[in-house]
Order: structure tokens, then C-alpha cells, then sequence
């Protein structure tokens, strides 16, 4: 199971409805952030391009 899916689960097993929507929302815009970056430079974290 890849890293962003066990972080996702562990957001889902939260139980403030606030802290999960704070939190749903960065775990979204670092991702989103991340594959941006994966694109702007052709390569994935770790990885050399």
C-alpha cells in the first residue's frame, strides 16, 4: 500500500469532523503540490530526471 494511501486511511479513522476537514484539505494540496512538481521537473520523489 503506498504512503498516500495509509496517510488517507489514518485522516478517515479521525474523529473531529473539523480536524478531518483541516487536514483532508492539506493532505490534498501537498499531493496536488507534489505531482506539480513531478511534472515540472519529470521526475517523482527520489528520483533523478
Amino acid at each position: 500500500m503506498t504512503d498516500e494511501r495509509i496517510a488517507l486511511r489514518e485522516l478517515l479513522e479521525k474523529g473531529s469532523d473539523a480536524t478531518f476537514l483541516r487536514e483532508m484539505i492539506g493532505f490534498a494540496a501537498h499531493r496536488l503540490m507534489e505531482l506539480d512538481a513531478e511534472g515540472a521537473c519529470g521526475a517523482g520523489h527520489g528520483e533523478r530526471s
